[in-house]
């Protein structure tokens, strides 16, 4: 039974990824725990594809469990290596060393 997709659950999933810091990543998965939905990464991904409806909010700083950036999100590797973000040979961020540490 999960929650309906409303304006209050698209605010809190938005919350979180506005406090992803410059120079940080976050994953799907992690934003999806942080709320207490585990299981639910692909809903979040599915509230970022449509955040400009609600304002601005850093969701070039989220991206998969392995570090890939979203499909079809040109910009989105050019604005994290700004930020300092480095990428690895196979395209993917070094989760290891860029990942937001706020769990």
């Amino acid at each position: 039974m999960g929650k309906r997709l409303d304006d209050a659950l698209v605010y809190e999933i938005l919350s979180v990824v506005e406090e992803i810091p410059a120079g940080r990543v976050a994953s799907y998965g992690q934003i999806a725990r942080l709320i207490g939905r585990e299981k639910n990464a692909r809903l979040v991904g599915r509230v970022l594809g449509m955040a400009d409806l609600y304002g601005e909010y850093p969701c070039h700083r989220v991206v998969n469990g392995a570090g890939r950036p979203a499909p079809h999100f040109w910009e989105q590797r050019e604005r994290l290596e700004k930020e300092g973000v480095a990428f690895r040979e196979n395209g993917c961020v070094d989760m290891k060393t860029f990942q937001w540490d706020r769990e």
